[in-house]
């Protein structure tokens, strides 16, 4: 049985990749800060009070993890502010480069020790990382913060190559989730589905891409 690692897996995107892993018959180890009553009706391995921000939490889950071997690592977890030019919050700019950004890059290397030869790590970033796509402006924490995390996953698409592990760089889509007050165009289950499709789509020769879980190929 393969194992997946999934981070920020308590609601929205993380709980339906929770869902969809599970139906697929792998074990899944769900972490977040809080589990819901949902994560915890699962037959997930959830591992709750973890902090993706605290380096104590993230050591404290690479110890509990320690016999355990992965397949994939999903760094689901992430965090949404608005700042508006003239009223920026740099309080909520650095809280989204921790969670969005740092919190990311520091779980995978804490785990690396723990990742099978070839297996595969996906980080779920958003096409508002995008420099070439932005023609709203706006959101500069948020844009910022996921511009910085694609950057991560393509250098850790480069050094770990040598072991033959591969990194997807994936936008979720649109999704109804409370993080955008459920005004998306597609379901966190049908997110997760397409996302679990990139992620078997996932092999050494496209490592580092970026890409739309409708299977579209985003630019930088």
């Amino acid at each position: 049985m393969k194992t997946v690692v999934i981070t920020g897996a308590n609601r929205g995107i993380g709980f339906a990749l929770v869902q969809e892993y599970l139906a697929q018959g792998w074990r899944v180890i769900a972490v977040c800060r809080t589990a819901s009553a949902e994560l915890s009706a699962t037959d997930a391995q959830v591992i709750a009070g973890v902090d993706v921000t605290s380096t104590k939490a993230v050591q404290e889950l690479a110890t509990r993890l320690s016999d355990v071997k992965i397949d994939l690592l999903i760094n689901n977890a992430g965090v949404l502010q608005h700042e508006r030019l003239g009223e920026i919050d740099y309080n909520t700019v650095t809280q989204q480069f921790l969670v969005n950004a740092q919190a990311p890059l520091h779980v995978t290397e804490a785990l690396l020790k723990h990742l099978n030869e070839g297996a595969k790590i996906a980080f779920i970033t958003s096409r508002m990382g995008s420099i070439a796509d932005n023609t709203s402006g706006g959101y500069y924490g948020y844009r910022m913060s996921k511009a910085a995390l694609n950057a991560a996953a393509k250098s850790l698409s480069l050094d770990l190559k040598p072991r033959g592990i591969s990194v997807a760089i994936l936008h979720p889509g649109y999704v109804q989730t409370a993080m955008v007050n459920f005004g998306g165009d597609i379901s966190a289950a049908e997110s997760a589905k397409r996302l679990s499709k990139r992620i078997a789509e996932l092999n050494m020769s496209n490592t580092g891409s970026f890409w739309h879980s409708n299977g579209e190929r985003l630019e930088w």
